[in-house]
């Protein structure tokens, strides 16, 4: 049985990538460093916030560590993080979010070979 594809009526592809984070303490350090940042949207919500980026969004923990003043890693962004969209490549200083999976591409070794 195949699954049918629900169609929106927008087919065109946002270019745009975000995390949700957690509205706590870091949480909200990481997201005024962020909204300092170029083609990047950051929106409080009551229980979350929002941070979207055009194109490629660029978490740095060297950044991060030095605007909190204390160690900022990877574990430390998981925590604070519930929810992504994007393709997400993890590296030792940094996460990086791709809105186009063929951006990632040379971080995750992923072919993308056309569809027919």
């Amino acid at each position: 049985m195949s699954a049918k594809r629900r169609s929106t009526g927008n087919e065109t592809a946002s270019d745009l990538c975000g995390v949700t984070l957690m509205n706590n303490q870091n949480g909200h350090a990481v997201a005024e460093i962020m909204a300092r940042k170029d083609d990047v949207s950051v929106d409080h919500l009551p229980s979350m916030i929002r941070v979207d980026g055009r194109g490629t969004l660029v978490f740095d923990f060297d950044e991060i560590t030095e605007e909190l003043g204390t160690e900022f890693d990877q574990s430390d962004f998981e925590e604070i993080m519930s929810t992504h969209y994007g393709r997400m490549v993890h590296l030792d200083d940094k996460t990086i979010l791709f809105a186009k999976p063929e951006d990632a591409a040379e971080y995750i070794d992923f072919d993308l070979q056309p569809v027919r």
